[in-house]
């Protein structure tokens, strides 16, 4: 029924893709039971591990139901919930994507942490910003520590939902910034760049400037944006787990 499975994307990504795409083909229809994880291993050429993993994600998304000595089968039909770790899989075009609906996610959220953020959160941002600079002193690629900084923004808003999503979008991306920011360690000034536009956000929200704050995020991922449209496409094929940084995208 399948191929093997090989490539730079994350091969859980691959095969949770690839079952996913049968079932809503209809190829694999409501109330069937999946391949066992024995043939599965054997037709898509990949470990156990890889499909239990898989099969893990497509459980979380609503596709099947492991039934305990029986198989996994496939449920029926119904609204998905969102799954953009599936959607994103690592190609340009959904990192770019992802990247639009985090600058006006994580645009608000620089502005409603202007109006809300109190000093010891001011100082957690300005921490975060000095930990990517000591990683990338370092040899690190920063990714964590970026994470980290936009993070924190969306915790000083004090909105939970606001918090889960930017983390939900930040974690989706992680491949994507991985991305930017080895692209960026080619070009001194790109480096140079990024921190001045980390810095601009932290300055409007310190200032309790609600618009600069948002127009200071939108900027920094319109120029994270250009950046990873720029970067190599080298960097999209060495690399095997693309969840971009795109705070080095816009």
């Amino acid at each position: 029924m399948f191929s093997k499975v090989s490539g730079p994307i994350r091969l859980a990504d691959r095969v949770a893709a690839i079952l996913s795409e049968e079932i809503e083909s209809g190829r694999i229809a409501e109330g069937d039971k999946l391949p066992t994880e024995v043939e599965l291993v054997k037709q898509l050429g990949v470990s156990r591990t890889v499909i239990r993993e898989a099969v893990s994600r497509l459980r979380n998304a609503g596709l099947v139901e492991p039934r305990q000595g029986r198989g996994v089968f496939v449920l029926p039909r119904r609204t998905r919930p969102l799954d953009l770790e599936a959607e994103a899989s690592g190609t340009k075009s959904k990192v770019m994507q992802i990247v639009e609906v985090r600058r006006a996610m994580e645009g608000e959220a620089a502005s409603l942490a202007a109006t809300r953020a109190t000093p010891d959160d001011v100082t957690r941002m300005r921490q975060s910003l000095a930990a990517i600079d000591e990683a990338v002193a370092a040899g690190g690629d920063g990714v964590d520590e970026d994470l980290a900084f936009h993070q924190s923004i969306a915790e000083s808003t004090g909105n939970a939902v606001m918090v889960s999503t930017v983390r939900y979008l930040g974690e989706v991306m992680r491949g994507g910034i991985r991305v930017t920011r080895a692209n960026e360690a080619r070009r001194g000034d790109f480096i140079e760049a990024v921190r001045v536009e980390h810095h601009a956000i932290l300055a409007a929200v310190e200032s309790g400037d609600a618009a600069a704050a948002r127009s200071a995020v939108r900027r920094h991922m319109k120029h994270a944006a250009s950046r990873l449209q720029d970067a190599d496409e080298g960097f999209w094929t060495e690399t095997d787990d693309l969840g971009v940084d795109l705070d080095s995208a816009p």
